[in-house]
């Protein structure tokens, strides 16, 4: 009797994980979401720490922690995500958590998959992003990072200069926020991305370039 009780349990067990495994696979990055979750469910991470989650910037930015000593962070950067990708997994990589500060670096990727988007529509997609984290979150601070000037995306940047305007501007008007300009620090006095803080590929950031990041963020965040 005993043993068909556990049997049955394990069966059970195996069941709902492999349920929430396939459901991870239907949509976009689900296999680095599934892992994020493994990883939570054999060691959780305390709440009330700073969290980091975004794209590709953050998810190579392996070694974040020791760019900032004494404070807590947790790094959930999924490579090549959107906003819309942040807000689908917003109850699996943001809300559990329940940190004291979120972090976000995300955006660019919006309109490097749609360049015809409007820069209204990424401010607004951050909008409903934020949304969701107060209407869960609302004593939790929110801290978003501006969209890098990337040389492989010298035609972009006109969107993500208007995009970074509009949603500071809708965080000056929220309490506990903050917007982090690293757009204008990484450009050349003309106006030209920084070419030696990048990797070969034109596109993700060097040791240089999260060192000059490194100053400008940790003003930010909350001991």
């Amino acid at each position: 009797m005993k043993f068909n009780f556990f049997c049955r349990l394990f069966i059970l067990i195996a069941f709902i994980f492999s349920n929430v495994h396939i459901n991870a696979q239907s949509y976009p990055f689900g296999e680095q979401i599934s892992r994020f979750m493994q990883q939570d469910s054999i060691f959780f991470p305390e709440k009330g720490q700073i969290l980091f989650i975004g794209s590709s910037t953050f998810t190579l930015w392996h070694d974040v922690a020791g760019y900032f000593p004494g404070y807590p962070i947790i790094n959930r950067g999924f490579g090549g995500s959107a906003l819309p990708d942040l807000i689908y997994y917003a109850n699996d990589v943001i809300l559990p958590y329940q940190p004291k500060q979120i972090v976000i670096y995300c955006g660019e990727n919006d309109f490097a998959r749609e360049e015809s988007l409007s820069a209204e529509v990424v401010a607004d997609r951050f909008e409903r992003l934020f949304a969701e984290i107060r209407a869960h979150l609302p004593e939790t601070h929110v801290a978003f990072v501006s969209m890098k000037p990337s040389p492989s995306r010298v035609h972009l940047m006109g969107k993500f200069e208007v995009a970074n305007k509009l949603i500071e501007s809708f965080l000056a008007e929220k309490k506990n926020t903050a917007f982090i300009d690293i757009y204008h620090p990484m450009l050349n006095e003309d106006g030209t991305p920084k070419q030696e803080i990048f990797k070969e590929d034109n596109l993700h950031m060097n040791q240089k370039g999260y060192q000059l990041w490194q100053p400008i963020i940790e003003p930010h965040l909350l001991k």
